[in-house]
């Protein structure tokens, strides 16, 4: 199995120093030309900046914030972006987060704190993105159109009410000089250094862009958006790229360029004209990703059944642009005892499947979450199903598995696996004993059916160890499975 450590990093930044007001006068300095970069994960440091903490936040504060991670990333869990939900499978960011930096890309839901990652809720790949038509490629963010929307491979469990809410060409006013807005970010707290990767909020004002003419690259008021301070007392730092900048409950903008130390004005991609629309066209609406691929569902997506017994469901598809493609069907996440039998097993995309689940008297009770899976040659798409056995009450507690159940590894690297919880009443916590550093779980609590990803840390001591798992229900019932480490 191919294994992978995402990590994560992104935040907002104050730089602390005191504003000399300037008067309108013939004698006016001459104000320096600073260099402009965009802020992503890769900072360029210079001695002397003085950028300090922001004011903490969090996704409870702000639910539709969310953390872009890269391979490679240089924060906290390769994280190297901040990005806004603002649909099922949708995500609105930066295009120089998806153009201008390597490394796969996917995203982490729910975490304040990026350098603990057992706070992370959700996970989720790129399935595919878009970026604005006029950004032509890497560096394109010196002329605008710096926006993108991504579709992800996973429903995130944002509720549509939560959802940012993006403006459009009819939004205008919410751009004017002397507004008052707010970014959100898991950047750097420094351009040299400096705290990354936990969740800051900074409240920055709106200026004349022909007051912020103070970089190599010109501001160009009708695609950028210029706000905070001109000594950088409040601004944007590496790692916040693609964040969000809301004013009045409405995304205006997403965090685009700024100053290499990050010590002056911060610079938006503006969302309040036809690139807001733009954004909006392709976020679009419905359950499945709008990226013109084959789409599935279940009718009905749950159903309840007795022990020993069955329930039938009806797996529907729908061809995409480029028309039908065999799709093969299959299910994960199923309950001790349960078998998923597909008739057909494979099916063409516009076509139906009859999908059967069987139970033993041994299948535990409770409601259980399973994936159904079809897979074609443009895209995977899975949906979820909810089998409720018995009355839905379960005494059993929860029953963790993990595949692969050993592994073996260099002193101090690192490996992953895949921990699979059945039964148990609600979700289940996950921990682990067995090891120096204590592996971390993404998610850190799963529901009936759930898989979590469990990353394991390798003593520098060669030797064999045994990792006990242990998922622990809403209940307070306990159940635990082996991991055999074998370290080199």
């Amino acid at each position: 199995m191919t294994v992978r450590r995402l990590v994560a990093a992104c935040a907002i930044a104050l730089a602390a120093s005191s504003l000399t007001t300037l008067h309108a006068a013939a004698a006016d300095p001459v104000r320096p030309v600073s260099k402009a970069a965009i802020p992503t994960d890769q900072p360029e440091p210079r001695a002397g900046t003085q950028v300090v903490n922001g004011e903490r936040t969090t996704v409870k504060e702000h639910p539709s914030v969310i953390a872009g991670l890269r391979v490679g990333g240089g924060g906290p869990q390769g994280q190297s972006c901040t990005a806004s939900v603002v649909g099922k499978r949708k995500i609105l960011t930066a295009a120089h987060c998806m153009i201008d930096v390597g490394g796969d890309k996917s995203y982490v839901y729910g975490d304040d704190d990026l350098n603990t990652p057992e706070g992370a809720t959700f996970r989720t790949k790129v399935a595919s993105y878009k970026v604005h038509p006029k950004y032509t490629g890497s560096g394109s963010w010196k002329n605008g159109f710096d926006v993108a929307v991504i579709t992800t491979e996973d429903d995130i469990p944002v509720p549509e009410s939560q959802w940012a809410k993006v403006a459009g060409s009819g939004d205008s006013g919410l751009t004017e000089p002397g507004k008052t807005g707010f970014a959100l970010g898991y950047g750097r707290t420094a351009a040299s250094g400096g705290t990354s990767g936990v969740l800051y909020k900074a409240t920055m004002p709106i200026n004349d862009p022909g007051n912020c003419q103070v970089f190599d690259v010109s501001v160009n008021g009708e695609y950028m958006v210029c706000v905070g301070y001109d000594d950088g007392r409040i601004g944007t730092c590496s790692g916040d790229s693609g964040g969000p900048y809301t004013v009045d409950g409405v995304v205006v903008g997403v965090v685009s360029w700024g100053a290499s130390n990050c010590d002056r004005y911060s610079i938006m991609a503006r969302l309040t004209n036809e690139m807001g629309d733009w954004a909006k066209k392709e976020i679009g609406g419905g359950d499945h990703p709008g990226d013109g691929k084959f789409t599935v569902g279940l009718t009905p997506s749950s159903g309840k059944v007795e022990p020993g017994k069955h329930v039938s469901t009806t797996l529907t598809s729908k061809a995409g642009k480029q028309g039908a493609e065999k799709l093969e069907l299959s299910a994960s996440g199923l309950p001790a005892g349960v078998t998923a039998t597909f008739q057909p097993t494979s099916i063409n995309s516009g076509d139906t499947a009859k999908l059967t689940f069987e139970t033993t008297a041994n299948t535990p009770k409770g409601t259980h979450k399973i994936s159904v899976v079809a897979a074609g040659a443009s895209a995977k798409r899975t949906v979820e199903y909810s089998l409720t056995v018995g009355d839905g009450d379960t005494t059993e507690g929860p029953r963790p598995t993990v595949a692969p159940g050993s592994a073996t590894v260099q002193r101090g690297g690192m490996v992953e696996a895949e921990v699979t919880v059945t039964g148990g009443k609600g979700a289940s916590r996950l921990s682990a004993k067995g090891l120096q550093f204590a592996p971390s779980f993404f998610p850190s609590s799963v529901e009936p059916g759930g898989t979590s990803s469990m990353s394991v840390f390798a003593p520098f001591k060669p030797g064999t160890y045994k990792v006990v798992i242990t998922a622990t229900d809403s209940a307070g019932k306990s159940g635990s499975a082996e991991f055999v480490l074998t370290v080199k």
